[in-house]
């Protein structure tokens, strides 16, 4: 029986064997890649930039665009690595590395979305009550209270997961390190206590998730009291993208975790909807339903040419 401290490396699930395709795994993931280093660094920088834009929405849109920099870090560029240099290794440290990262930005992610549910909630129904309720000094905290709380519980997830004895070969079923794959070579009963912990993760990520559904059952039922269609339009438009975010990142998350086990072949499909997908596609979709970001974007782009002539 191997142990852990026996074992160097990790092998990391190939796209495929075949050449070309490898290739072309690695150009379709560049591509994706570039766009979520351009549309959330585009975000980051124009909000910290914008002085219109520093209100607490944008403040947590900020943060989530450096957690969506994070995670897609965190998985694609070592896919990419694999399928351009066709080598499946990954050092142990490096697995460890990835599964913390992981968890760390995918929590935080999740934490992040309700703290923002939160603040759509105050800003629709009780906007007079905005400023005392989501202050400077308020939204800081919740932004430290996302990043730093999931901190200690990503630490735990990884020293659970990576203490258990390991004897079914290294070779891990998926195309980064994932708490899930890595217990499948375990064979230990103690994969019982990181089963535990996984309940408890579910149950803290449905309490969130109820959060945010009652919050936006509060916020129709808010914007549907507006006598205004114009009135309407804006509070909803408002609204619509962080909606359209949580969606995205449920929705790809359940179907990953909570899929039958028949239909466990596309598992790679699946793990590059929810780890791959979100991080790229989210600053489109704030960034196209919103026109203070699209007027700041463009104010910043003709201030850079200007700057250069």
């Amino acid at each position: 029986m191997s142990n852990n401290n026996s074992m160097t490396e990790f092998l990391l699930l190939a796209f495929t064997d075949t050449r070309e395709l490898q290739l072309l795994h690695f150009w379709l993931f560049l591509g994706i890649y570039l766009a979520a280093l351009l549309g959330n660094g585009l975000i980051i920088t124009t909000i910290a930039w914008d002085q219109h834009l520093h209100t607490p929405m944008y403040f947590f849109l900020l943060n989530l665009s450096l957690l969506d920099l994070g995670s897609i870090t965190t998985t694609v560029p070592k896919a990419m690595a694999v399928s351009l240099w066709d080598t499946r290794a990954i050092s142990y440290l490096g697995c460890a590395t990835q599964v913390f990262l992981f968890v760390f930005f995918i929590s935080a992610e999740f934490y992040l979305l309700t703290v923002m549910a939160y603040d759509r909630y105050v800003a629709i129904c009780k906007p007079l009550h905005y400023g005392t309720l989501l202050g400077g000094r308020v939204c800081s905290k919740m932004a430290v209270a996302a990043w730093g709380s999931v901190f200690p519980y990503a630490v735990l997830h990884t020293v659970n997961t990576f203490s258990l004895p390991l004897c079914k070969g290294n070779a891990v079923n998926q195309f980064f390190c994932e708490i899930p794959q890595i217990l499948n070579l375990s064979c230990s009963n103690t994969y019982l206590r990181e089963i535990y912990l996984l309940v408890v993760s579910a149950c803290l990520a449905f309490g969130c998730f109820v959060f945010i559904v009652l919050s936006y059952v509060q916020i129709f039922r808010a914007v549907l009291r507006i006598r205004s269609e114009e009135g309407r339009h804006k509070a909803f438009s408002t609204c619509l993208p962080h909606l359209a975010v949580v969606s995205l990142f449920v929705s790809t998350l359940m179907f990953a975790y909570l899929k039958p086990s028949s239909i466990s072949s596309p598992s790679l499909v699946v793990s590059v909807l929810y780890s791959v997908v979100p991080p790229a596609v989210n600053p489109l979709i704030y960034s196209m339903r919103n026109q203070e970001i699209k007027d700041a974007l463009k104010k910043l782009v003709e201030h850079m040419l200007f700057q250069h002539h």
